[in-house]
């Protein structure tokens, strides 16, 4: 089970990489990502999910790593919740400019998502 949950540790991290890179290049583009941004946030968010509830399993069955690990791992569930809240708000509020879209909230959290997953990873690889 460690190692299932080592793999997709990978995978969590390079879909994190698709969202903020795909953000990125809407943003120098000056477009709107498109469909398909949205559906991939709800696959990042099913993995993510996935992906901590294997961590709570590993935890049952007593696998324990350091307390960062759990922070980091769970930090990028935290962080879609505001983020879905912020989106909400940016959705709700006047049109503004091209930040001001709710894309542009989700592409950011993909980007502290991504940092908190390679961190997360590190520290159950044992690298820090």
């Amino acid at each position: 089970m460690p190692e299932v949950h080592k793999y997709v540790g990978f995978l969590v991290e390079a879909v994190f990489t698709v969202g903020w890179v795909w953000g990125l290049i809407a943003l120098i583009r000056r477009r709107s990502p498109g469909q398909g941004f949205w559906t991939w946030l709800v696959v990042a968010q099913v993995i993510a999910g996935v992906q901590a509830a294997i961590g709570l399993i590993l935890l049952l069955l007593g696998y324990r790593v350091t307390w960062l690990h759990y922070v980091y791992g769970f930090g990028p569930l935290v962080v879609f919740l505001i983020a879905h809240q912020m989106a909400r708000e940016v959705h709700a509020s006047e049109p503004g400019g091209r930040l001001s879209q709710p894309w542009v909230v989700f592409a950011a959290a993909a980007f502290i998502c991504f940092g908190l997953a390679g961190r997360a990873l590190m520290t159950g690889l044992g690298y820090g």
